[in-house]
């Protein structure tokens, strides 16, 4: 029997119209959720993502705010902009677009955004927070995964989830969410010995390494759920994922498509978490008139 097909685009649309609710709700007090996206350089991969980003806020009643910088941008002169983003109280959400040139300390880059505003939970006060179970802005596309399984009820409680991928944007934050909800997980990296022997135990397969078409079904032990993180192009240049879909469907009993899976979650949770930005901001300031 042919596995369930997880549909991300559907999911994501209920999310986005409880988020487009909660915005006009905050509209009516005065406050309009914003976002800046920093980018540097013209990756057309990159652009197109923060194209699509700006297009959903805009759709959502949210303001968005790009920012585009040629590669020849100073780390100083970066930095500057996003302490200026840090300073705007209009400004909710802080995005800069990975990856940043060489001659730029990614890490310099993350530190500098005001954690209040790190919508891409990747602050590590954000992610302190989010492994000991603290209230913080989880990163997108491990979010957008927990609530794929919680839409389609697969409960990861005493289920073995095998994480394929320790990057900190997916694979290292996805396994921390999964512990947190009772999984046991397996980390699984490109030193693994015999990954298969790993992948065959998993209730839970989620792959994130950017190899095309890697997983197949000698790595799938039947009835698993599959979470396809890959975002990858085949050798005839068609979109795809990690996981060979059509050699594995059968043996799956759910699964995530590429396109139109994991990828519309992440930028459904990025407006999530910069609403909920917006909506702390306001509790903040009322508490402070009430003070």
């Amino acid at each position: 029997m042919a596995a369930t097909i997880i549909d991300g685009k559907a999911v994501s649309r209920k999310i986005k119209e409880q988020v487009q609710t909660r915005v006009e709700n905050l509209k009516q007090q005065g406050v309009v959720p914003g976002l800046a996206v920093v980018i540097v350089g013209e990756d057309p991969a990159s652009l197109t993502y923060v194209k699509n980003k700006k297009k959903t806020c805009e759709a959502l009643g949210m303001r968005s705010d790009l920012h585009q910088y040629p590669d020849t941008i100073s780390e100083r002169e970066l930095l500057e902009t996003i302490e200026e983003l840090n300073n705007d109280p209009e400004i909710h959400g802080i995005l800069v677009q990975l990856p940043l040139p060489a001659h730029i300390d990614e890490f310099g880059v993350i530190l500098a955004i005001d954690p209040s505003k790190d919508v891409d939970g990747f602050h590590p006060v954000s992610v302190g927070n989010m492994v000991i179970g603290r209230e913080a802005f989880l990163p997108c596309t491990p979010h957008g995964i927990m609530k794929l399984l919680e839409h389609y009820e697969i409960d990861p409680a005493g289920k073995h989830v095998v994480v394929i991928g320790r990057s900190n944007i997916v694979g290292k934050p996805v396994g921390q969410l999964m512990l947190q909800a009772n999984a046991t997980v397996t980390y699984c990296h490109s030193k693994t010995n015999d990954l298969p022997s790993y992948t065959r135990q998993a209730d839970i397969l989620i792959s994130a390494i950017g190899i095309a078409k890697f997983v197949d079904r000698r790595y799938v032990k039947p009835g698993a759920a599959i979470i396809d993180v890959g975002m990858n192009r085949d050798e005839n240049g068609k979109l795809c994922g990690d996981v060979d879909f059509d050699d594995v469907l059968d043996t799956a009993s759910y699964i995530t498509p590429v396109p139109g899976g994991v990828g519309p979650m992440t930028i459904a949770m990025l407006m999530g978490n910069t609403l909920q930005s917006a909506e702390n901001g306001l509790a903040k300031d009322k508490s402070g008139e009430t003070m």
